[in-house]
């Protein structure tokens, strides 16, 4: 599914306009994106919550070169799907 079908969707189901259900979508998906950067995590109750996960530095190979690297740690974003959701795509 697209963002784009998102805010139809939403247009439909909230009887909006679709420019300003797009806004809407972007809106919550920015403030989404600012709270993760800022390390908060996002819980959408019956949905699931995002959070940051942080990677262990490590030792990699280049699959071009076969060369052996160092990776950085780094950031990632997990999904923790809740229980309704689980349960909903049995």
């Amino acid at each position: 599914m697209l963002k784009t079908e998102i805010a139809d969707f939403v247009a439909k189901d909230a009887r909006l306009t679709k420019k300003a259900a797009r806004e809407a979508v972007d809106s919550v998906f920015e403030q989404v994106a600012k709270s993760l950067a800022r390390g908060e995590k996002v819980v959408f109750s019956g949905f699931g919550t995002f959070v940051i996960r942080t990677r262990r530095a490590r030792h990699g190979r280049n699959p071009k070169t076969g060369q052996g690297m160092q990776l950085p740690s780094m950031k990632t974003v997990g999904f923790i799907a809740s229980k309704s959701l689980k349960k909903t795509i049995k």
